[in-house]
């Protein structure tokens, strides 16, 4: 009796997105423009290799601008921070370069315009992320958090007439749209933002689980377990109808027993991932008889992001302008 074909199925597009791109490459340049240490409040973006392989090179992680020895250069992550934390910054006379992805100013913006118009704004997000924190920061009088579709009970506005809802850029696309269309049966006057909040980077890597994991005995997602993006990948293959799925930093913490009978692999990273931690999976998937990889598209990435200007400014000064 022959044995069953082993194969793999490796999405595309997956891992790095223009604004992770950005953030990694704001805190290597401000490394090699002003020397070690460069501190970067919160977690750059959402991968321990990646912060791991920062600390490295002379990075140091901190939770809040107060563990930031006054004078010193200060990168925010790329989930953008309230505006009290650029405050605090210049209270301590911090050389902040703000590494927020562009995407999620872009929310910001909308957040302060509707507050200044005087709207109830809803927040469609997970409380507590970081993301969440920077973006009611712009309103907080304004914004209320609605985390999911079954808390849309609790909204409570002033005007049905004047509510707008935004989201989080890195959440799972249908349940946002399923919470949006429960605050739409409750406020049916309910004005959606200008433009998707929802991270292209984040549909498109979406997208793609959704075709693959029909096929697919297991889907292994690489991404750390804070990485919203990550997280929703392997719920997002879960509900398309890969059979198991499974979050992992790492090829070592793939289980032989995942394998067990399988005879397709799905291979996805979020958005925060280097690929070279994608093809250590592949590796390990070949050494267990995974070898025939077939890469699946649906889309095509070539956005790109510049620098932070101020980052730029002084690059441009020291004759290092990328």
């Amino acid at each position: 009796m022959t044995e069953p074909r082993k194969r793999v199925l490796l999405a595309k597009p997956r891992g790095y997105c223009a604004g992770v791109d950005r953030a990694v490459q704001t805190v290597e340049e401000a490394l090699k423009l002003y020397g070690a240490p460069v501190y970067v409040r919160k977690q750059i973006v959402h991968n321990k290799h990646v912060v791991s392989t920062l600390e490295a090179r002379g990075a140091i992680f901190v939770e809040e601008n107060f563990e930031v020895p006054e004078g010193s250069t200060v990168v925010f992550s790329a989930h953008g921070v309230a505006p009290e934390v650029h405050d605090q910054a210049r209270e301590r006379n911090l050389k902040a370069i703000d590494a927020t992805c562009p995407l999620v100013t872009k929310v910001h913006h909308e957040a302060k315009r509707f507050a200044a118009a005087d709207y109830d704004i809803l927040l469609i997000g997970h409380e507590g992320h970081e993301e969440v924190i920077g973006t009611a920061g712009e309103a907080p009088e304004h914004i209320q958090l609605v985390d999911g579709p079954d808390d849309v009970d609790n909204v409570v506005v002033r005007d049905p007439a004047k509510v707008v809802w935004l989201s989080q850029t890195t959440l799972s696309v249908d349940e946002t749209m399923e919470t949006v269309a429960r605050l739409k049966t409750r406020l049916p006057l309910l004005q959606s933002p200008p433009s998707d909040d929802i991270c292209y980077a984040t549909s498109n890597r979406q997208h793609v689980i959704k075709e693959i994991a029909p096929e697919c005995d297991v889907v292994i997602v690489v991404g750390s377990t804070n990485s919203s993006n990550s997280v929703r990948l392997v719920e997002v293959a879960l509900g398309a109808g890969a059979r198991a799925g499974h979050l992992v930093d790492y090829a070592s913490e793939i289980q032989d027993e995942w394998l067990a009978g399988a005879t397709t692999v799905g291979v996805s990273s979020g958005a925060s991932v280097p690929d070279e931690l994608v093809m250590e999976v592949l590796a390990r998937l070949a050494e267990r008889g995974f070898g025939e990889v077939t890469e699946f598209t649906t889309a095509e990435e070539r956005l790109t992001f510049s620098l932070p200007q101020e980052l730029r400014r002084d690059m441009k000064a020291a004759g290092k302008a990328s």
